[in-house]
């Protein structure tokens, strides 16, 4: 007679997680995200909202203040040695997450993030940075990333070209970010997308809005909130103990590189939204692709991914365009080009996927680029950046003779800043690559 087979024990459900579950709500526009952030305290008095203003971090100093449904239990000054996201993230953030869970045991954790903060450098402080020479994870289960978009005013942030420091909220002196990269990033990094209230345009321009979130974020649970008319019973059941966030799902720029999904090719419109992926094997001419940079980005809300070029053929480019800006940058090597001893040095999951892509000549060396937008042609697009690829009498001339084709792109991507970047595990607020950027 045998016997049913036993789970293992040092196996864990979720629900025998013990620890608190911790919420991560971003938003550009703070009225939507308070607004979600006021319905599930409603719903639960026992959630502990915890949110830092960063008027005065310039100064070297934010405010905090940690309420519940019911009222503020502490609003405090906090001194930073250097005034900047990173020092806040690291210095007050993360040890005031590990503090709660042991002055308020039991209690689930909701933090709100300021409207220019980006979740991926949340992310990427709690996996790096220890509190109590601990990870935070050790006391608190990261549930999900959700992202609050105001749907009166998405459209107009991501086709908006200022940036936060002509906007007067930049997070550091050297904030560069323009206002449509930061609202790109909060959207591609969520786990759980929430489009607030209606657009003042009616019902087809929010309706096109919500389409738009999911070409942006095919990844991502898609919700929509009725602003005026909230169940906050039911958007708790919708935003809390979700289990969503997949700590080990890479940042936008290298998930095409590790085989994850980075766009939807879905080349008819939707409420006139268009999203077309572009893939091919052949390397770009540098010349023919610098001269349709601004034709091929002109209806595009976003574009993102990398490239190959013929002149820089070790170097993975990176692609990433909104806001009427483009910025390209190096990603570091294609693995093609590095001796084997060093792809140990390389994540599984990047090397797995280049194995299940291999080319015999090419390697893992490929284009992928995802480009979303309203009235977007994807067959004059295809064949646009068709056009810029080698030819095959190009091909037949080598490596050697592409390397010195006319490169308008020399020097803009270093193989070696890349290399730094990756060993770099601080955050900052500017998270361009290192490259080339044009508006």
């Amino acid at each position: 007679m045998s016997s049913s087979p036993q789970a293992p024990t040092h196996a864990v459900t979720a629900d025998a997680d013990t620890r608190p579950s911790l919420t991560v709500l971003s938003g550009f526009w703070p009225a939507a995200t308070f607004a979600a952030a006021r319905a599930l305290l409603a719903a639960d008095p026992s959630l502990l909202l915890i949110r830092h203003d960063l008027a005065g971090i310039r100064d070297g100093a934010v405010r905090r203040v940690i309420r519940t449904g019911t009222g503020i239990i502490e609003d405090e000054r906090v001194e930073l040695r250097h005034g900047c996201v990173s020092c806040t993230l690291r210095e007050d953030v993360l040890p005031t997450l590990v503090r709660l869970t042991r002055t308020h045991p039991g209690r689930d954790l909701l933090l709100m993030l300021p409207e220019t903060v980006e979740p991926e450098a949340v992310a990427a402080t709690a996996a790096h940075c220890l509190v109590n020479d601990a990870p935070i994870t050790d006391l608190i289960r990261v549930d999900s990333y959700v992202t609050v978009l105001d749907a009166e005013h998405l459209l107009d942030g991501l086709a908006s070209t200022d940036d936060l420091i002509s906007l007067g909220i930049q997070a550091a002196d050297n904030d560069h970010r323009a206002l449509a990269d930061v609202v790109v990033r909060q959207i591609e990094y969520a786990d759980t997308l929430v489009l607030w209230g209606q657009s003042r345009d009616g019902e087809f321009d929010t309706g096109r809005m919500s389409v738009l979130l999911q070409r942006m974020a095919p990844w991502a649970t898609h919700l929509r909130v009725d602003g005026d008319l909230v169940d906050a019973g039911m958007l708790t059941r919708q935003l809390r103990h979700t289990h969503r966030h997949r700590p080990e799902t890479p940042g936008v720029l290298a998930r095409g590189l590790q085989g994850y999904l980075l766009g939807a090719h879905e080349p008819e419109p939707d409420y006139g939204v268009v999203s077309a992926v572009f893939r091919a094997r052949r390397p770009f001419h540098p010349q023919r692709l610098h001269d349709v940079l601004e034709e091929i980005n002109a209806d595009v809300i976003r574009s993102r991914g990398h490239l190959w070029l013929a002149s820089q053929a070790d170097t993975v480019i990176a692609w990433e365009f909104a806001g009427d800006g483009l910025a390209m940058g190096s990603l570091g090597h294609w693995l093609v080009s590095l001796p084997e001893d060093r792809w140990d040095q390389v994540e599984d999951q990047r090397r797995l996927a280049a194995a299940m892509d291999w080319d015999p000549y090419y390697g893992d060396r490929h284009q992928h680029l995802v480009f979303i937008g309203l009235g977007i042609d994807p067959v004059e697009l295809q064949q646009t950046l068709a056009g810029c690829l080698l030819t095959d009498a190009e091909l037949a001339d080598g490596e050697d003779t592409w390397r010195i084709y006319p490169d308008p792109f020399a020097g803009c991507f270093p193989l070696a800043v890349a290399e730094q970047a990756d060993t770099d595990t601080d955050t900052d607020t500017d998270t361009d690559t290192e490259g080339a950027r044009s508006r």
